[in-house]
């Protein structure tokens, strides 16, 4: 009698191979949470920058920057509309303490050559807010309370 060799993988082999697969893709999306935070930073610093080259652009033509109590829906046609913040939670009130993740501003209707955005970051623990101004871009341990704190480094 001849014993005919069946081909192919037996039941548990291929169960075995789709549990490790599971696995493996369970810790790789596990992986990405960190990476998706950093993008999400990263793109609210790129979010920023736009805003202040937009208002350079803005005091170029007008010989002062846009003035608002609250942040503007646009910065005339320069940036139409403003970007909206990547994270896309709740929008809460910029007066908190820690503002969730948004975009905020602070009043500069007393002054017309200066400005300031901020957004609190989310992977960077020591120096967790973004500002952008007339004076450039820093990272803080704090949250600016004024136009000057904003335009000047930690």
């Amino acid at each position: 009698m001849v014993k005919q060799k069946k081909e192919g993988f037996t039941l548990i082999e291929l169960l075995v191979v789709i549990a490790i697969i599971g696995i493996l893709a369970g810790m790789v999306l596990v992986s990405m949470g960190g990476a998706r935070a950093k993008a999400r930073d990263a793109r609210r610093m790129a979010d920023m920058r736009q805003m202040v080259s937009a208002q350079e652009m803005y005091y170029g033509d007008n010989d002062q920057y846009l003035t608002s109590a609250t942040l503007p829906a646009a910065i005339s046609t320069y940036l139409n509309p403003l970007p909206a913040d990547p994270g896309g939670g709740t929008v809460v009130a910029c007066t908190q303490a820690a503002p969730a993740f948004i975009y905020c501003t602070i009043d500069n209707t007393a002054s017309v050559q200066k400005f300031c955005y901020y957004a609190r970051l989310e992977q960077n623990a020591t120096l967790p807010y973004f500002t952008s101004s007339n004076g450039g871009n820093f990272k803080k341990a704090a949250k600016p309370t004024s136009i000057d704190d904003c335009a000047t480094g930690s």
